[in-house]
């Protein structure tokens, strides 16, 4: 009962919203098509001017990963990792999470892959994933779509955010599954 109910709710919802937009639009004597549309100019130029950002993220992430960069950081940092009992294999996911959330989550699917839904690696990647933030693509894309040149201190605190993140899902996961 309660299900279906949901169902229809969720179904319904969105026409809802885009009609009593309209409506109010109408009641209010706002000029509604050409008020889309030119909501839609100004979206189309934030669109143009932040996709110079995203592509130096993408370039950035498959230059990290073709360049063998990340393998040379887990060969160097295993000794490390290992005394602070971090699996290796989660490095990449620590590296790359504040450039792209979409290129984590394929670290994540692959190390879900390997290793299974229930082993330690898996869980601690998880927990790294959700506590973490894509800073540069945050920096990129809403301090690029209103022009912000200067973010240096944003940038500052977003990685110690992400810094911050990691070592609580550190230590979380080894509280919840070692």
């Amino acid at each position: 009962m309660i299900k279906s109910i949901i169902y229809a709710i969720s179904a319904w919802l969105i026409p809802i919203i885009v009609l009593g937009s309209l409506a109010w639009g109408l009641v209010k004597k706002v000029p509604v098509y050409e008020t889309f549309v030119d909501g839609a100019k100004d979206g189309l130029k934030v669109t143009v001017s932040v996709v110079p950002y995203l592509i130096a993220i993408i370039v950035a992430v498959s230059m990290l990963r073709a360049s063998g960069a990340i393998e040379i950081a887990q060969h160097l940092l295993s000794g490390l990792l290992d005394w602070l009992k971090i699996p290796v294999d989660v490095l990449p996911v620590m590296i790359i999470r504040s450039l792209s959330g979409s290129a984590a989550l394929g670290l994540f699917s692959e190390i879900a892959h390997n290793f299974g839904p229930d082993a330690y690696v898996t869980k601690l990647t998880a927990i790294m994933v959700g506590s973490s933030e894509t800073t540069f693509y945050v920096l990129a894309v809403y301090f690029g779509s209103v022009g912000v040149k200067k973010f240096r201190h944003a940038l500052c605190a977003g990685l110690f955010a992400d810094i911050i993140g990691i070592a609580a899902a550190v230590i979380v996961a080894r509280w919840l599954f070692l």
